[in-house]
């Protein structure tokens, strides 16, 4: 038996090796964000080979993770982010499987509810910068410093999913100050007066948040300070303030769902048995998951007001130097003669 099945992993993969998911050569080796949304009208039809041999890893996926970067290192990238969601889906995605697959073609990732950290999703960051999609909600092991990694590297991140767990929500309302621009010069009186280049961090191309549980605050806070990030998109035939919304963007379907529709769902589908091992455990785990203290819980939130009281006490501060300076010119005699020879130099020069 365990021959057979060594035979039939080695066959796969000598079928893998060289071989594009999309059907068209002259596509790029990973498709557009935006391509998804069409492939998701194609008719059923016979499954390709391709879809046929990643099946067959999928079925022998634990058998192959510890040589996973031997295995797939002549993959095609569009057959590796396949081999991703279909670790995701059966829970055994986690650093190592990513990083063995990642890919800096990629343009979309799902890694939602999987057991990858900060640390994976950090130098996955680094690898894969033109990533326009990525779902990291139910993800307990990443925080806020992984969102950060992910926005400073991703300059193109256009879609982004959060929350879906406790966890998930506690560092989704965490993130609210990342996803705000951030400028550099905060001397300036308007948003009119800065230039694009004045603006050094924060989330400049993201358009979609996909948070389906927000809370009112983060909700207004977003509403307010970031006008063109649209929370929670709804599928409209005439689209949302003007533009269409991209199926990436719709919380009632998996973001790496074009990825695998052509796959048989039985590769990743288990036995009732084994089903019911990998709920509980994940009930355990969850359990058993050490709870923030208080302490911390309080530090976080003296942060996070901190930084959102920032620029209000920046904004005072350049009032009540304005007002000073004004003050100054109207109670010094030398300030209102300064102030007048200009005048009068200026008016002659203008003649």
């Amino acid at each position: 038996m365990e021959k057979k099945k060594s035979t039939a992993i080695e066959f796969t993969i000598l079928s893998c090796k060289g071989l594009q998911l999309d059907s068209n050569p002259k596509s790029s080796s990973s498709p557009s964000i935006h391509h998804f949304s069409d492939l998701l009208l194609r008719r059923n039809k016979p499954r390709s080979l391709v879809s046929l041999c990643l099946g067959v890893l999928g079925q022998f996926f634990e058998d192959i993770v510890a040589d996973l970067s031997d295995v797939a290192s002549e993959f095609p990238p569009d057959a590796k982010l396949a081999m991703v969601a279909i670790a995701r889906r059966r829970q055994l995605l986690n650093d190592h499987v990513l990083l063995s697959l990642a890919e800096s073609s990629w343009a979309l990732l799902d890694i939602s509810g999987s057991d990858v950290s900060d640390s994976g999703l950090s130098k996955v960051a680094e690898m894969c910068i033109n990533l326009q999609a990525v779902d990291i909600s139910r993800c307990d092991k990443i925080t806020v410093h992984g969102v950060s990694a992910l926005i400073n590297n991703c300059r193109s991140l256009e879609i982004l999913r959060l929350g879906g767990s406790p966890r998930s929500e506690f560092t989704a309302r965490g993130s609210l100050n990342i996803l705000k621009p951030e400028l550099n010069d905060v001397e300036g009186d308007s948003w009119e007066d800065l230039d694009s280049v004045d603006i050094g961090k924060g989330a400049l191309s993201l358009r979609w948040l996909v948070w389906p549980k927000i809370d009112e605050n983060s909700s207004s806070t977003l509403a307010t300070e970031c006008p063109r990030i649209i929370v929670n998109p709804k599928a409209s035939p005439i689209g949302f303030r003007g533009l269409q919304v991209p199926t990436e963007a719709l919380a009632s379907i998996p973001l790496d769902h074009s990825i695998v529709e052509d796959i048989d769902p039985k590769t990743w589908a288990v036995s009732g048995a084994a089903r019911r091992a990998t709920v509980s455990s994940v009930f355990a785990s969850t359990v058993a998951a050490p709870e923030i203290s208080m302490a911390e819980k309080f530090r976080l939130a003296f942060l996070e007001r901190d930084a959102r009281l920032a620029p209000k006490r920046a904004k005072n501060a350049r009032q009540h130097r304005r007002r000073a300076e004004k003050e100054w010119l109207l109670s010094s005699s030398d300030a209102k003669a300064v102030l007048l020879a200009s005048q009068a130099s200026k008016y002659l020069r203008n003649k």
